[in-house]
């Protein structure tokens, strides 16, 4: 955004209305902006997200087929020592434990994610807010 001068009235100085205007307009616009940059930037964040997550998702279908080949090679070296059924009960009592650790792990890796929330955006907007507080302190003096 480019600022206007504020002296852009007709005559050698601006009545304190045309400043009023265009104090108003230079910041509508300056919300606007930054809040496009802030659609732009979760935009940007989201489908990076996307990507990963489809990525993600097909190699984990991909362990789980391997995952049941080798518990399915367990069940069967177990049952060359035991009975099928204890064979049996024993993966799947190992199976239900993993799946316990691995959802503690998941709940503790969740719950330490930030927000997603536009740094950048919110940095340009805290930057707009500051400079016009030093001007409209500028300007009393």
């Amino acid at each position: 955004m480019v600022a206007q001068p504020l002296n852009s009235g007709s005559g050698p100085a601006s009545s304190t209305a045309d400043l009023v205007n265009q104090a108003a307009s230079q910041i509508s616009v300056l919300v606007r902006d930054e809040l496009a940059l802030a659609s732009a930037e979760m935009v940007g964040k989201a489908k990076r997200a996307g990507v990963g997550a489809g990525l993600f998702s097909g190699a984990a279908t991909l362990a789980l087929y391997g995952v049941a080949l080798l518990l399915a090679l367990a069940v069967v070296l177990l049952d060359l020592l035991w009975p099928l059924w204890l064979a049996l009960l024993v993966v799947c009592l190992v199976v239900f434990v993993a799946a316990a650790v691995a959802a503690l792990a998941g709940k503790r890796q969740i719950a330490a994610v930030p927000p997603p929330v536009p740094t950048e955006a919110l940095a340009g907007a805290e930057a707009d807010v500051r400079t016009v507080k030093d001007a409209v302190r500028e300007g009393r003096r």
